[in-house]
């Protein structure tokens, strides 16, 4: 049994068409002249992607919730203290507290009462 993994071609080859490269309608098209101020050239693609989505005053942090019993990542902005953003959002934590609770709740009435056995 082989190892490599190369796709090999089975039966008659089919001939290629030739693919045109442009239409009729571009063919026939009026050039435009634009002025260099309505312009769009390409981006350099070499170029370096930014990743810093947000200014250099925010920090990260993870907090526990002890109501949701789940950790919460926050984007903090130092200057003013404020969430910038928060995963997962205030809703979902509320979901899951509510859902936390219950299950404390069933947990507690779940549980035998304690029987004084002694005589």
């Amino acid at each position: 049994m082989s190892t490599d993994f190369s796709i090999r071609p089975v039966g008659i080859p089919v001939a290629a068409l030739p693919i045109a490269t442009s239409s009729a309608a571009a063919n026939d098209a009026v050039r435009t002249d634009l002025p260099a101020s309505q312009t769009v050239s390409a981006s350099d693609a070499g170029a370096a992607a930014r990743n810093d989505l947000y200014s250099q005053n925010v920090s990260r942090q993870v907090v526990f919730n002890q109501a949701a019993a789940s950790f919460v990542f926050q984007v903090v902005n130092e200057k003013t203290d404020q969430v910038v953003e928060q995963f997962p959002d205030e809703a979902m934590l509320r979901r899951r507290a509510y859902f936390h609770a219950l299950d404390l709740s069933k947990a507690d009435a779940e549980r035998p009462l304690s029987t004084d056995r002694s005589a």
